[in-house]
């Protein structure tokens, strides 16, 4: 399976006007551009254990993080990223059956950065097999 941050991008670039490698990205926020969102992979619970292989799910987590030289912008974009995931569900992705996807904190603003621009942050608690 991918990283669960791949099949969310995926899902962003499907459902919003983001788009990968422009203003959206994985793992590594660059410098620019002033608006963006990246999507990190994050310690999740852990996987389920049964005896049937194909009963097992993945429990792992992202972060998403929405900079943007504008509060209320940036908060827009993040609160979009929140309707769009949360409660997600019985969804096929690269292969991986997404059973749920749940808002466990956010959104909550982090910090701004050293170039004055509001970083937000958001969590996903997700399960698939």
């Amino acid at each position: 399976m991918n990283a669960i941050s791949v099949d969310i991008k995926d899902m962003l670039v499907d459902d919003t006007d983001l788009v990968f490698g422009t203003n959206l990205f994985i793992s590594r926020e660059p410098t620019s551009p002033n608006s963006c969102v990246t999507i990190y992979d994050t310690p999740g619970e852990g996987d389920d254990l049964y005896f049937n292989p194909d009963e097992r799910y993945e429990r792992g987590s992202i972060q998403v993080r929405v900079r943007d030289n504008n509060y209320i912008s940036a908060w827009t974009q993040i609160d979009e990223i929140r309707q769009l995931l949360h409660g997600r569900a019985n969804e096929t992705r690269n292969g991986a059956y997404y059973t749920a996807i749940r808002l466990t904190s956010g959104p909550a603003m982090l910090e701004y950065d050293d170039n004055g621009r509001v970083i937000l942050v958001t969590n996903f608690n997700v399960q698939r097999r």
